[in-house]
């Protein structure tokens, strides 16, 4: 069904590992690491630009907008926005006890997807949706139980469908519907091998690519929640495969882990029956 090939290696200076990746164009990408650095990087590992006072203990921390403007969370919770010509505004101030974890702007719609977390004695955690201009839209927490869908959202992205997509480190990767209702939690593979989910990120099939740090592989299911295949092992060339970022032009997904940044070209099955990729 995936077939990858390495198409580079890149080395990356000014941060201290590849917590997140976004996507900014074919050739750049801005890295984040758990110091509360954030850098623009090129594919031969030139720093282009650099931010620093990013939150430091969170993963899923900055985004781009569909017109290349950065959001971010900084070290007070905040979230920020960075304009292409330098302009920093405070988007959405820091209110306790929910702290936010991680950032998504969706290219459909223009909202920005904020993973939560609550620091309190009993820990939960929350999607908030809010418009470009930082007006909440929607909350989501519950399934149709009641019950909390998240502990410690880390990662958050959206699929094509609309979907909410959130690699929760306790939960697994929850997905939820663009109204907020719980879809399925992936846990892992039918190995039973389990789940410790990091980066995220969705291809051109609207299938879900995750890292996993217990088998330290990318897992790949489908947009309902199916195991498909896992791919990018110890013996391709990555060790610790941390954060993941996809390019639709090139149909490349990039791998961070440490200081290097893997680019795979992805390339699908064609079913002659059908004449669909897979």
């Amino acid at each position: 069904m995936y077939k990858y090939v390495l198409q580079k290696s890149v080395t990356v200076s000014g941060v201290s590992g590849c917590n997140h990746i976004t996507h900014v164009s074919t050739d750049r990408v801005w890295i984040s690491d758990g110091e509360g650095n954030l850098i623009l990087t090129n594919t031969t590992g030139d720093t282009l630009d650099q931010v620093t006072g990013l939150y430091q203990y969170g993963y899923g921390v900055h985004t781009v907008t569909s017109d290349n403007e950065l959001i971010y969370i900084d070290s007070e919770y905040n979230i920020i926005k960075l304009s292409t010509n330098k302009v920093k505004t405070t988007l959405i101030p820091y209110t306790s006890p929910w702290r936010r974890e991680c950032v998504y702007s969706s290219p459909s719609t223009g909202d920005l997807l904020v993973g939560i977390r609550r620091y309190t004695d009993t820990w939960a955690g929350k999607v908030n949706r809010y418009s470009n201009t930082g007006e909440h839209i929607q909350t989501i927490q519950h399934d149709n139980t009641g019950q909390e869908l998240y502990s410690y959202p880390d990662y958050i992205t959206e699929n094509r469908n609309g979907d909410v997509i959130v690699s929760d480190s306790w939960s697994g990767v929850v997905v939820t519907d663009r109204r907020g209702r719980h879809r399925f939690t992936y846990t892992g593979p039918p190995s039973g091998s389990g789940l410790e989910p990091g980066g995220i990120c969705t291809d051109a099939l609207s299938h879900i690519l995750l890292c996993d740090f217990i088998t330290n592989t990318i897992h790949i299911i489908d947009r309902d929640g199916n195991y498909l295949t896992e791919i990018v092992t110890v013996q391709h060339g990555i060790d610790r495969p941390w954060s993941l970022s996809y390019d639709d032009n090139t149909r490349s997904v990039w791998v961070g882990s440490y200081n290097t940044v893997n680019i795979y070209r992805l390339i699908y099955d064609w079913d002659n029956l059908t004449g669909k990729l897979y």
